[in-house]
């Protein structure tokens, strides 16, 4: 079994507020786990600031290529969304034996 966590370091665009913050994380957030049914998808980190956002994203699998893949195409999907910039995405891979 493989565990596999996806950090993505999100600097958002035109938003002066948390309320707008919210209204562009969330959509974000609920297409990631409408996509991908089987992972695990929250904001994360840098609650407190109004044009930063840490999304995490989670999954589990029989397989370490399975995990990256799904983790690929997670990060993918955030880093196209026209609203964002992806600062940066920090994948991790955890195994029975870690």
């Amino acid at each position: 079994m493989y565990v596999g966590a996806l950090t993505l370091d999100l600097l958002l665009g035109d938003v002066h507020s948390l309320k707008q913050k919210r209204s562009v994380i969330r959509p974000i957030v609920a297409e990631v786990q409408r996509r991908y049914p089987t992972v695990a998808v929250a904001e994360t980190g840098d609650n407190d600031l109004h044009r930063r956002a840490e999304i995490g994203v989670a999954v589990v699998s029989a397989t370490a290529g399975n995990c990256t893949e799904v983790l690929e195409a997670c990060e993918r999907l955030v880093a196209g969304r026209p609203e964002i910039e992806l600062l940066s995405a920090r994948q991790r891979l955890f195994s029975e034996e870690d």
